[in-house]
């Protein structure tokens, strides 16, 4: 992979060089668990993992959200979002109606049918992540966990500075 050979690269150990590292390694981690998720998803359910996630912000809202919400919590452009709502509703995962006090506002919510596969799925990811961040004992998840939560909030308080 490049950025692992970009990472090898960076020798020096300046703080700017050991940032960098860092960045790159979080980055690294982040592209070969989502390949593999993906990969899972395809094989077992001939689904995505960007359909999944919808079914995520869906099942955790509890309660319908709008198209640009749903874009928002999923970081993506109200496009990709309208695209991957369109085919979920011709597969009955989905639905959409009317906002009742917005016009021009739509909200979907998963179906009975969504709801259940979401159910199966949620279950077969959570066996896949564990499985890869299983590899740490309790202790060292904790402390990454503690470590990613504070420069989480870093990354949000540097937000738009610069």
């Amino acid at each position: 992979m490049a950025l692992d050979k970009i990472d090898e690269d960076i020798t020096e150990n300046s703080s700017d060089k050991l940032s960098l590292r860092v960045w790159l390694r979080l980055l690294s981690c982040t592209q070969i668990i989502q390949r593999d998720i993906r990969v899972q998803f395809r094989e077992e359910f001939k689904t995505t993992l960007a359909r999944f996630d919808v079914m995520a912000q869906l099942h955790s809202a509890q309660s319908p959200l709008t198209m640009q919400v749903l874009s928002k919590r999923l970081m993506v452009t109200g496009g990709n979002v309208t695209g991957l709502v369109d085919t979920m509703l011709k597969d009955g995962l989905v639905s959409r109606s009317p906002h009742p006090e917005d016009g021009r506002s739509i909200l979907v919510c998963l179906t009975r049918k969504g709801e259940k596969l979401f159910a199966r799925m949620a279950a077969r990811h959570q066996h896949w992540i564990t499985k890869i961040v299983g590899t740490l004992d309790t202790d060292e998840q904790t402390l990454l966990l503690g470590l990613l939560g504070r420069l989480k909030a870093s990354a949000l308080a540097l937000e738009h500075t610069d």
